[in-house]
């Protein structure tokens, strides 16, 4: 993982803790979308668009662009954060939308908790931090969460942006391949699906634009979905 430009001995970004760190960083820019923005991940589209509407489960989901967005399209979507703000931020999006019989909004530090549930999507995007954190532990557990014929969506940066917090020129992201060999998942009970690294034109805040490169891992658990 990569690291902030501001990092104490102990590893914590300005020494603090991953929730504290997290919530001051959504507190400071709440309602500041030139910042958070609530656009949809296009990963998400791309991948969702076409899927029969279900459960869904966001992970680490932000200012709530992809949880409204799944919910638009009618799918029931719980969506968490580390962030409290972040989490009453998609509440209210969700009841100003109309949704919020359709969307479901927690707090977890996902180091240490994980949402009930089952779900036919879990969506993954750019699950970084500056901390240290059991990733592919979370993320196997997630594989573990879908029902069957249910999907679980990875999407990582692959390059760095020019107003990316990380400015690294060594930093090295992870292959697809790399990812999902770290989620140990056998291949009798969860098979991929799509491991790739498109490039895309993004535009970041302020309206800065620039190509970045995603690294994208769709798994998908085998059988087919129960009956409703």
């Amino acid at each position: 993982m990569a690291r902030s430009p501001n990092v104490d001995p102990s590893g914590r970004p300005d020494g603090q803790e991953p929730d504290e760190f997290w919530e001051n960083l959504y507190r400071k820019h709440a309602g500041n979308a030139a910042v958070w923005g609530t656009r949809v991940n296009p990963l998400l589209v791309e991948t969702a668009t076409g899927l029969t509407a279900g459960t869904a489960l966001d992970l680490a989901c932000g200012a709530g662009g992809d949880t409204v967005w799944l919910a638009r399209r009618g799918w029931h979507v719980t969506a968490v954060d580390i962030s409290t703000t972040a989490v009453d931020q998609i509440r209210g999006l969700a009841q100003e939308a109309g949704l919020g019989d359709r969307v479901t909004a927690e707090r977890h530090d996902l180091a240490r908790t994980f949402p009930d549930g089952t779900f036919d999507l879990v969506s993954a995007q750019y699950f970084h931090t500056p901390f240290t954190l059991p990733r592919a532990e979370i993320l196997r557990t997630a594989a573990r969460s879908l029902r069957p014929g249910g999907r679980l969506l990875v999407v990582d940066h692959g390059s760095i942006a020019p107003w990316s917090w990380n400015q690294d020129p060594e930093a090295r992201f992870p292959a697809p391949d790399e990812i999902h060999a770290e989620l140990g998942l056998p291949a009798s009970t969860w098979g991929i699906e799509r491991a790739d690294t498109p490039a895309r034109p993004a535009t970041g805040p302020q309206g800065r634009t620039a190509t970045v490169v995603d690294h994208v891992l769709v798994v998908r658990r085998q059988g087919p979905p129960p009956r409703p």
